[in-house]
């Protein structure tokens, strides 16, 4: 038997904030409480959409300490919700811990459809997007070797989030631990006003990105190692680039 209450998982817009959808500007009205990854940044988004609720600090700091208070609210009954800082929480963002421990506790969990960064990069990468796998952050320095060994013979696209300040590092990796003529696409604040995607291999990304410090939200898409076709590689020049 469930418990009354409900946990809501609430993706928030990556960019624009217009993406965000009704029903999700409902549910965070109506809940009790809202869990933010970040207060200061969530705040800005219910001052847009005219919410005016207290938030509750929920991340990867703290989250381990306030589960048993969060499982005591929907123990009363409360609906409590859950936002990350952009996108679907759990993603690469708090919220796995909170959410076994209700499945666990035989707590109800929704998560509504919304927005992501990363079916949009796959999307326009041009790349095959029928079967993928999703890397998320690479590890920064403990097992990110072994990591890149394990997918150089990876057949599916690959989807990676990046820091700015470690894309490069990161495509110069690639050109090593994949072919340096295996092709990419680097998508840059997705939804926002400087939104940039720029598709070619990934040596040709790593020298263009040396050239171009990038800033921003960023995630690559990589070929799989059995999609690749023949193709002539482009000329440095001629990276693809729709902005």
């Amino acid at each position: 038997m469930f418990s009354p209450g409900k946990l809501i998982l609430v993706p928030t817009p990556v960019g624009n904030l217009g993406d965000i959808t009704f029903r999700a500007v409902e549910v965070l009205k109506h809940s009790d409480t809202i869990l933010a990854e970040d207060t200061r940044i969530s705040s800005r988004l219910m001052d847009h959409l005219g919410i005016e609720k207290k938030l509750t600090p929920f991340h990867k700091f703290n989250e381990h300490k306030t589960l048993s208070l969060i499982l005591s609210w929907l123990r009363e009954g409360k609906q409590v919700a859950l936002v990350s800082d952009a996108g679907t929480p759990g993603i690469s963002d708090p919220g796995f811990l909170l959410v076994r421990a209700c499945v666990e506790n035989n707590i109800l969990v929704e998560c509504l459809p919304g927005a992501t960064a990363l079916i949009p990069a796959l999307a326009v990468s041009g790349l095959p997007s029928d079967r993928f796998i999703f890397e998320g952050f690479l590890p920064h320095k403990k097992g990110r070797q072994k990591r890149l060994q394990e997918l150089a013979g990876e057949a599916r696209t690959m989807v990676f989030y990046e820091s700015p300040f470690r894309l490069v590092k990161t495509l110069e990796q690639f050109t090593t631990s994949f072919e340096p003529d295996r092709r990419a696409c680097v998508c840059r604040e997705i939804s926002k006003f400087y939104e940039e995607i720029k598709r070619g291999t990934v040596t040709e990304l790593y020298h263009y990105y040396t050239l171009n410090p990038a800033k921003g939200e960023i995630v690559i898409v990589v070929e799989g190692l059995s999609k690749r076709n023949s193709h002539e590689p482009l000329s440095e020049s001629r990276i693809a680039n729709d902005e």
